[in-house]
């Protein structure tokens, strides 16, 4: 028996796949939590073998509760399950100890089976977003975007922003929140510093230097 964590902030999609899971003879929910705060704790009282995360949830990113989570309890495997069809997520996952990426709108057997393989030590990434990181953009950023985040990181407020850029502030704000959502950031200065390590920007300091 697999004995997995669900970590998904929408009650109702959670209920659901605990209801799928529990379908599969060789799956059991031993934990579920909405709360990205929560995972370490329920982990640690549940020992999963899997823990199925999702990116967005309140209290702490799946992201940064996979890194925590792996790094208390390196044996429990992660698969990342999201809505967010990113390849700067699908490397950030990684990077932080994922070891499975897979969409939401994949097919329901398909979560199970990932599950499984996960479970071995094997990595099951989304096949059309594996391809999209080898061979797409480097930046998801376009150009006015990445000189928002530039001037943002000088510590610029939405002002001096648009003054620099000759836009308006309204056209400024609606810049921030492009990025923040490209970033799957929780807001302006996370979406610097997820840019930075991205490798989309450089930071301010190296500007300087």
């Amino acid at each position: 028996m697999i004995h997995v964590l669900l970590a998904e902030d929408h009650g109702i999609v959670r209920g659901a796949l605990v209801a799928l899971l529990s379908l599969t003879g060789d799956i059991k929910v031993v934990a579920e939590t909405g709360n990205g705060a929560d995972v370490v704790n329920q982990a640690l009282a549940t020992a999963p073998d899997v823990a199925v995360i999702d990116i967005e949830m309140p209290g702490m990113d799946g992201i940064e509760a996979t890194r925590r989570l792996r790094e208390v309890m390196p044996a429990c495997h992660v698969l990342i399950l999201t809505a967010l069809a990113h390849t700067h997520l699908l490397k950030r996952a990684v990077e932080a100890g994922a070891e499975g990426f897979l969409l939401k709108d994949a097919p329901s057997e398909r979560l199970a089976e990932s599950i499984r393989r996960v479970a071995q030590g094997e990595r099951v990434i989304d096949a059309s977003l594996a391809l999209a990181a080898m061979t797409g953009p480097t930046t998801p950023l376009t150009d006015r975007e990445s000189a928002v985040l530039r001037l943002i990181d000088t510590g610029a407020s939405t002002g001096e922003i648009a003054a620099a850029l000759h836009l308006s502030a309204a056209t400024v704000r609606n810049y921030i929140s492009s990025v923040i959502t490209k970033a799957g950031a929780r807001n302006r200065t996370d979406a610097v510093r997820i840019a930075i390590e991205a490798g989309w920007i450089e930071s301010a300091r190296t500007r300087r230097t």
